[in-house]
């Protein structure tokens, strides 16, 4: 078994949705989840090789993803985004390379037990 099997596996047996985005802002990978969730629930199609921004696309959303994405370029921290309809909070965690730079990050969600 190979290595891209074996993170496509463990991505896939995440319970909520991650997607990653490369450094131009363009969606490279969904899990089962994500694809669930945009193309089944929100009614997107084929969102792998397009812009993070067609989901996106409130002024707003653009100007938060876009200000985590350089607080993470700096201290490489997660980005804590918020909660989102469904009571989940979202964060953006950056991604780097084997010599630490930074190829892009995931948009990843879990369950707000916070009331």
């Amino acid at each position: 078994m190979d290595e891209k099997t074996i993170l496509k596996g463990i991505l896939d047996s995440y319970p909520y949705p991650i997607v990653f985005v490369d450094t131009a802002y363009v969606i490279r990978f969904l899990n089962r989840y994500a694809k669930y969730y945009y193309y089944e629930e929100r009614g997107y199609q084929n969102l792998v090789g397009k812009s993070l921004f067609d989901c996106h696309n409130l002024a707003t959303s653009r100007e938060k993803i876009q200000a985590a994405f350089e607080k993470m370029k700096k201290d490489g921290k997660e980005v804590y985004l918020g909660v989102n309809s469904r009571n989940l909070r979202y964060y953006m965690q950056g991604v780097r390379d084997e010599q630490g730079n930074l190829i892009g990050f995931f948009e990843r969600f879990e369950l707000n037990l916070q009331k």
